[in-house]
C-alpha cells in the first residue's frame, strides 16, 4: 500500500469531568510538530468546568446527550472524524511534539491494517513517589513484548478508521475499564495485527498518593480478574497483567502465609522457604527493578521494589478475591 509521507490524523480524546487535565492535554495535542492532524474531543456529559475549557481550544468539540462511558465517547469521535487514522489518547495524557510523527511512521513501516500503540514515558508529568511508580510499572509492562503484545491501549493507539469501523469499534456495554483489552482480543481473533512501538510515548499526569495508587490497583484488579476469568485467560502474560507482576502478588500472600505458619508453630522450619521464595520473586522481576533503577537511581528503585513487593500486591490481591466473591455469587444467582 502506498501511504502518504504524513496521513491527516484525528486525535480522538474522550472526557468526562476532567477539568484537571484536559486544558493541559489539548495544550501539548495542538502544540504537536506533525503537520496535517485534528482534534476531536468527545464531552461525555461532564458536570465540572470541562466545557469550558475544551471550547476554549481550537478544536472540535461533540457533546453527549447521555453519559455513556469512554467506549461510547471513542466510538463517537471516531465516527466523527475526518481523517482516515484515528489517535487515541486520554483526557489525562500530554502527547509529545514528535508523538504523531512517530506513529505515522510506524504506520508506513508497519502496513494500513496494523494497529499501532504507544505507551506513557518513563516518568510521568508530576513528581510524586507513586506516579513516577505507577508511570515506569507501566512503560515496563507495556513495552516487553513489541512484536505480539496482548493489547493496546487507548491512551495512545493508532487504527485505520476503516478496520476501526469494521471491528464495530469500543463495546458500549462492557466493564468501565478494560475496554481497550477486550477490543484488540477481539481484533486479533479476527486477523489483526498488533504492534508495540516504544518511541510514541505520551505523558501521563497521574498525581498519585498512597491511597489513590492503593484504590487504582484494587480496581483495575477487580475489574481485570473478572474479565480473565470469563475469558479463561488468568496465566496470560498480558502487559500490565504479567506473569511477572502475577507471580509477585502470588509471592507475596504465599510468603505470608508461610511465616504466620512459622510463627504459629513456633517453627523456622517454614522461614527458609519464605526467604527462598521472596528472593526469586526478585530475581523473577529483576525486569522491572532495573526500570526503576533507570528512572531514578538506586535509592528510588529500591523503594518503588519495596513498595511492589510488599504493599501494592496487597491491594491487587484484594481486587482478585472480591472479582471471585462476586463471581461465585453470579454462579449461585
Amino acid at each position: 500500500m502506498n501511504l502518504p509521507a504524513a496521513p491527516f490524523i484525528s486525535i480522538v480524546i474522550p472526557n468526562h469531568n476532567g477539568e484537571r487535565t484536559i486544558g493541559r492535554c489539548l495544550a501539548a495535542a495542538l502544540a504537536s510538530s506533525y503537520p496535517s492532524f485534528e482534534v476531536v474531543v468527545v464531552d461525555d456529559c461532564s458536570s465540572d468546568g470541562s466545557v469550558a475549557i475544551i471550547e476554549k481550544h481550537p478544536c472540535r468539540l461533540i457533546r453527549l446527550s447521555q453519559h455513556g462511558g469512554a467506549s461510547k465517547a471513542r466510538n463517537t469521535g471516531a465516527r466523527n472524524s475526518s481523517a482516515g487514522l484515528c489517535f487515541f489518547i486520554d483526557n489525562d495524557c500530554l502527547l509529545q511534539p514528535d508523538t504523531l510523527a512517530k506513529a505515522a511512521a510506524a504506520y508506513r513501516r508497519e502496513g494500513g491494517g496494523t494497529v499501532i500503540g504507544g505507551t506513557y514515558t518513563l516518568l510521568p508529568h508530576d513528581e510524586q513517589f507513586f506516579s513516577i511508580f505507577q508511570s515506569v510499572y507501566i512503560h515496563y509492562s507495556e513495552t516487553k513484548n513489541p512484536q505480539d503484545p496482548d493489547y493496546i491501549a487507548t491512551h495512545a493507539m493508532l487504527i485505520a478508521k476503516e478496520v476501526f469501523e469494521k471491528s464495530g469499534g469500543f463495546d458500549e456495554h462492557f466493564m468501565p475499564i478494560l475496554e481497550d483489552v477486550e477490543f484488540c482480543h477481539r481484533l486479533k481473533k479476527e486477523g489483526v495485527r498488533l504492534r508495540m512501538v516504544p518511541e510514541i510515548q505520551v505523558q501521563h499526569i497521574f498525581n498519585f498518593s498512597l491511597l489513590s495508587s492503593m484504590r487504582n490497583g484494587f480496581r483495575k484488579s477487580r475489574y481485570w480478574f473478572a474479565y480473565s476469568l470469563k475469558n479463561r485467560d488468568l496465566l496470560a502474560d498480558s502487559g500490565t497483567a504479567s506473569l511477572e507482576f502475577k507471580f509477585n502478588v502470588v509471592s507475596l500472600f504465599v510468603v505470608l502465609l508461610l511465616v504466620a505458619v512459622a510463627s504459629l508453630l513456633q517453627s523456622w522450619f517454614f522461614v527458609l522457604p519464605a526467604l527462598m521464595l521472596a528472593g526469586g520473586n526478585v530475581y523473577f522481576n529483576r525486569g522491572i527493578l532495573q526500570a526503576f533503577y533507570r528512572a531514578r537511581g538506586t535509592f528510588f528503585a529500591i523503594a518503588a521494589m519495596l513498595y511492589y513487593t510488599l504493599v501494592y500486591p496487597v491491594a491487587v490481591g484484594i481486587g482478585a478475591l472480591s472479582a471471585i466473591f462476586s463471581h461465585q455469587l453470579k454462579l449461585r444467582s
